[in-house]
């Protein structure tokens, strides 16, 4: 199991298989059919414990599906939901949270899953890869839209300070498309696409494409919208905690990226710096004490 194909008719195969199973298996599968958001996110135990079924139970029923334990079906049900999720379906799966700390730590557990899975996923010849696009591009366009666009801004902002060339491409009082339009082969274009995909991002990507650019993708799946276009592709894990996609993965992702440069433009930035520090405590732009 695990094609992108399987997951898609993850329950179709439920049904398919539905009367092979035993009665336990099948109050499982019944729960899922309707349920699938909520079960997405519940462990073995709690799932056998919400539908009155052992938790070996449920482990059998995810072997009768073909898969060699229940967290593979789960990963599944959470790759199934993952861009069909509505918001409000999304708060009603956080509302099993005990209390305020129980928040945190789930939230803080998950997060650290995400990096640790963003770090085993990723690919380090196609890291080394962008740092080289991003030092020889002419001009540098970043595409963060929605919830992406906190990490657009901050990704642009840092690279600014050390290439000088960078566009941050994101809605305000010029249309996207016009900030983008004098893209051409020799430019660079990174979009930041996590789920719920923009549709726009990927639009502006598909026209940058067209102009001969080189597209970078920084999204969570190589089967993600943006990645089908790209020339490289930087994965990063998102898998959300609640109702809110986790971005500490991408954002750390990003911070690798302006870390890496920097190192490479050693010597510029240094000056560069120099430079700022005496803007800064001329103007007082931070307090000093």
């Amino acid at each position: 199991m695990g094609s992108e194909s399987e997951k898609k008719d993850l329950i179709s195969l439920i049904q398919g298989k539905f009367s092979k199973l035993s009665k336990g298996q099948k109050i499982i599968a019944q729960f899922i059919l309707v349920n699938y958001d909520k079960a997405a996110f519940m462990t073995a135990a709690k799932l056998g414990e919400t539908v009155g079924v052992s938790e070996s139970t449920v482990v059998r029923f995810a072997n009768a599906l073909g898969y060699s334990g229940y967290p593979l079906l789960q990963k599944s049900l959470q790759e199934l939901i993952k861009t069909k999720l509505t918001t409000v379906q999304r708060v009603e799966m956080s509302k099993e949270y005990s209390s305020d700390f129980a928040i945190l730590k789930k939230v803080l557990k998950a997060d650290i899953e995400n990096i640790k899975g963003t770090l085993d996923e990723i690919n380090p010849s196609s890291f080394e890869s962008v740092i080289n696009q991003l030092l020889s591009a002419k001009k540098i366009y970043i595409v963060g839209l929605r919830s992406s666009a906190a990490i657009g801004e901050y990704l642009s902002f840092y690279l600014n300070l050390i290439l000088d060339n960078v566009v941050l491409v994101n809605y305000g009082i010029s249309d996207v498309f016009e900030q983008i339009l004098k893209v051409g082969k020799d430019d660079l274009v990174i979009g930041i696409s996590l789920p719920r995909y923009s549709k726009r991002t990927f639009e502006l990507l598909q026209y940058a494409k067209e102009q001969g650019a080189e597209i970078v993708s920084i999204t969570d799946s190589h089967l993600s919208p943006i990645a089908t276009l790209s020339d490289e592709t930087l994965i990063t894990r998102s898998n959300m905690a609640s109702f809110v996609d986790s971005l500490v993965a991408p954002l750390s992702v990003a911070n690798a990226l302006i870390v890496a440069v920097g190192m490479r433009k050693k010597e510029e930035i240094t000056r560069y710096f120099d430079k700022l520090e005496e803007i800064w405590k001329e103007y007082k732009i931070y307090d000093e004490k």
